[in-house]
């Protein structure tokens, strides 16, 4: 973002859709934050974020749409951090709701990600897909966002504190990151043990 501007926080939510470990949640209010301090635009920040997050779920809907179910699954399956299983709730998921699932699902971290897989194999209509990626992107987009900068503009008041917080919040990402990364694998070992 300190580079790229705006553009930057729309790549980085659109490599977060790709790989769903990257959250979100600390990108979006960090666009909002550097917004405040005025290195890009509030709006700018909203509509970059919004559009890496149209860009990222028609990527994996392209994804879905190309290679078909199985190929997915196969693919997901020699993937180390990406849990089959995650994929099948959210195949089942999307065969109960459909529509609403793409919506909803904007705002469900993980979910966000996956849910446009099933989407592009069942072929569901590029139009409505994107519209409904779009709304609900905006409207999650626009509170995180729009919170990062609430927290800019009070930034004197908790100004002495933010180095603290800084290495607070970067450990507990860093904690959860090693977390998710040792479940997965331990999660990929049962299933080997199991096949074998």
């Amino acid at each position: 973002m300190e580079a790229l501007g705006a553009p930057g926080a729309g790549i980085a939510i659109a490599l977060e859709n790709l790989f769903p470990p990257l959250p979100s949640e600390v990108i979006l209010p960090l666009a909002g934050f550097t917004a405040s301090q005025g290195n890009m635009g509030l709006f700018d920040a909203v509509l970059w974020t919004t559009l890496g997050s149209v860009i990222g779920a028609l990527a994996l809907y392209a994804v879905g749409a190309l290679l078909g179910r199985e190929r997915v699954i196969a693919i997901a399956s020699k993937l180390p951090l990406v849990s089959v299983s995650d994929i099948e709730k959210t195949e089942a998921w999307f065969g109960r709701h459909g529509k609403k699932t793409v919506f909803f699902g904007r705002m469900i971290p993980i979910f966000r990600s996956l849910i446009s897989i099933p989407a592009g194999v069942e072929r569901m209509p590029l139009s409505i897909f994107t519209l409904l990626t779009l709304m609900g992107s905006l409207i999650w987009n626009t509170a995180f966002v729009m919170a990062g900068y609430a927290l800019g503009e009070n930034y004197h008041l908790v100004e002495q504190y933010m180095g603290i917080v800084s290495k607070a919040v970067l450990g507990v990402v860093l904690l959860a990151v090693v977390i998710f990364i040792t479940v997965r694998l331990k999660d990929r070992g049962k299933g080997k043990h199991h096949a074998g």
